[in-house]
């Protein structure tokens, strides 16, 4: 599938897109102020040890402390291969990265392996941030640190080798994992990602040196750094995005910047030149997003309403716990019997659900309400147009089977905030809620109110100062309860719009 990566970078902000097909697929934004800290390595303290959690909490110096599960102190290599399957038969298996998810050990796990035999208040750890921050919970951190170049990922605290599971052939698996176990030093372990497909000794061997080398800086900085201290930063967003997403598949990558441009261009030239004519410097008079059509796919991408093509909708809402996905016939009234215009909407929601969760970067829980199916035979065929459409999404999904009411659980790997919770904040008018009360509640809310004060106010004449829809309302539909209010108190009530004023904002003068 052809693919671009567009990065629009600026001094305050960095924007980059991968567009597939004239479609953007991926979005990262990334702000100076708010800078990242997922792979960042830092000296961290133990603050306290939870043994009924069988995890702790390390300061690392950010605002909240991190949290630490026991999983990620013990050098569990042995016990993880296990759990994947075989420790020498697990080729179509990857072993974990910062941020996969791996069970808290049971409470009834053997002595050895408890957090409070492992780690004690006041103890320095050195440790990688696997989760970011988000919302109100800290960092989730790990001290198998992981360091990952264009080819490989480096695990110092491992000595597994494992194959990425993008590269499928059998024999290319096998011919990676031994020229990596030929090439790598002892006690290390290496992953090959999807990049290194039929890449040769030359390619991976340099890199390989290039991150033990930076491992022994690390270890060599830690030593010499108090706790609470940052040890290794993780490349920037342009950096990242340039080692992660800029692959064979890329045809080309557009740059609007010349200090991004010539950064970027030294970096391919050092991992992968093969890819280094490909990397353009954008001179178009347009800003590079409104050329691309980007600018239009991030306005809709914050929008909770999502259009599909047949005319039905679906309606995505994010909540502190998991994200609820709502699907809808809306216009879409078919051509023959209802089951078919379900179905129809059903499929074409799902793989418009799979690019949204990818757009967006929702992760966590997601529950899906798909409109109500009576065949089982339809309920599979929507449940595997959403497995097949999650297929190149990079961030590792679960997906349950559609449960007889239409509903799918799925969770998705999150690693970092969102794209709504980068680019929006709260309203500080609703306080979240995103609703505010309706002008007839508000003109009920008024009444009510000068009834409570007029007995304590002087004056013969009442003046409300509103919004304007809210006027509108008192003026015309309302007009009959406002003088027979008049006739209550026996006063005059007049009627102010001011467009200043917040919609559920009014004041109430008497004179």
């Amino acid at each position: 599938m052809p693919a671009e990566l567009v990065v629009n970078a600026a001094p305050y902000e960095t924007r980059v897109a991968l567009v597939e097909n004239g479609t953007v697929v991926e979005l990262h934004v990334e702000r100076p102020a708010q800078r990242g800290v997922v792979g960042n390595i830092y000296k961290g303290i133990v603050v306290r040890v939870l043994p009924g959690m069988q995890a702790a909490f390390v300061d690392i110096g950010l605002d909240r402390t991190a949290f630490l599960y026991v999983t990620d102190v013990y050098d569990h290599a042995r016990e993880f291969e296990e759990m994947l399957g075989r420790a020498d038969e697990d080729d179509d298996l990857e072993p974990p990265l910062p941020g996969d998810e791996i069970p808290p050990v049971p409470l009834d796990a053997p002595p050895a392996f408890r957090i409070e035999e492992l780690l004690h208040e006041g103890q320095e750890i050195l440790v990688q941030v696997a989760k970011g921050p988000i919302g109100t919970k800290g960092a989730r951190v790990t001290s198998h640190i992981s360091l990952p170049g264009r080819h490989l990922v480096l695990m110092p605290t491992m000595t597994h080798v494992g194959v990425s599971r993008r590269i499928e052939d059998e024999a290319e698996r096998h011919r990676l994992k031994a020229l990596i176990k030929d090439l790598r030093p002892e006690k290390v372990g290496f992953i090959a990602r999807t990049a290194s497909e039929h890449a040769s000794a030359e390619d991976l061997r340099p890199e390989m040196d290039f991150l033990v080398n930076l491992w022994a800086d690390i270890q060599r900085r830690s030593a010499g750094l108090p706790p609470r201290r940052l040890v290794h930063e993780d490349l920037d967003v342009t950096l990242r995005a340039v080692r992660d997403l800029f692959s064979g598949e890329v045809r080309r990558l557009v740059v609007d910047s010349d200090d991004a441009h010539r950064r970027i261009q030294a970096f391919v030239e050092t991992f992968a030149p093969h890819l280094a004519d490909r990397v353009e410097r954008y001179r178009g008079d347009l800003p590079v997003f409104e050329a691309f059509g980007i600018e239009m796919e991030i306005s809709r991408a914050l929008e909770k309403k999502v259009w599909l093509k047949s005319g039905g909708y679906i309606v995505i809402e994010t909540t502190e716990a998991l994200t609820a996905i709502d699907v809808n016939t809306g216009r879409y009234v078919g051509k023959r019997r209802l089951a078919d215009t379900i179905l129809k909407t059903n499929v074409e929601a799902a793989r418009e659900i799979a690019y949204q969760l990818r757009l967006r970067n929702i992760g966590g829980l997601i529950i899906i309400d798909f409109i109500d199916m009576e065949s089982a035979a339809h309920r599979e065929e929507v449940f595997r147009t959403l497995k097949e459409a999650l297929e190149r999404d990079k961030c590792r999904t679960n997906i349950l089977r559609m449960s007889e009411l239409g509903l799918i659980q799925m969770t998705r790997k999150r690693h970092r905030d969102s794209l709504e919770r980068v680019l929006c904040a709260p309203c500080f008018y609703c306080e979240g809620t995103g609703e505010l009360k309706s002008p007839r509640t508000l003109c009920y809310d008024i009444f009510r109110k000068i009834r409570r004060e007029a007995g304590r106010r002087d004056g013969a004449r009442i003046e409300l100062r509103v919004h304007p829809r809210v006027g509108e309302m008192l003026l015309n539909e309302e007009n009959a309860h406002v003088e027979a209010l008049e006739r209550e108190l026996g006063r005059e009530i007049a009627v102010v719009p001011r467009a200043d004023l917040h919609l559920e904002q009014y004041e109430i003068r008497y004179a």
